[in-house]
């Protein structure tokens, strides 16, 4: 069985379209790459396909329509850039790092965009 069907036995007509495309990457590749690609693991693929992940999807929802769907967010520092990349850049700017001054400059960008007020970054 593909993960396009499976995807489908287990969401039925409420399939959304960036579950689609996380089934469509897994029959290209394998679930095992699509998973190391979004730097999380197999069992959440496999959960997110089956419909069966508990938590929130929201952040997996932004890694598959950056890496797979090629969907971009104007950032008001980087311009043009993957979700998936926005999603990492909050992630970071959760707590301040003085590491370099990318870094810092998108600690303060971060906080001030409106994508990133009320975001749960911490998640998945």
């Amino acid at each position: 069985m593909s993960a396009r069907d499976t995807a489908r036995e287990f969401w039925g007509d409420a399939l959304p379209d960036w579950v689609a495309a996380l089934a469509r990457a897994c029959d290209e590749t394998s679930q095992n790459k699509v998973a190391v690609k979004m730097e999380r693991s197999a069992t959440l693929v496999s959960n997110i396909l089956r419909n069966r992940y508990p938590a929130d999807t929201s952040i997996v929802e932004d890694l598959v329509r950056g890496h797979f769907m090629r969907e971009v967010v104007d950032c008001p520092a980087l311009g043009e850039i993957g979700k998936q990349v926005c999603r990492r850049w909050r992630g970071k700017a959760a707590q301040f790092e003085n590491v370099n001054s990318l870094s810092v400059s998108m600690y303060r960008a971060c906080n001030r965009c409106p994508i990133h007020k009320g975001a749960d970054d911490d998640a998945a």
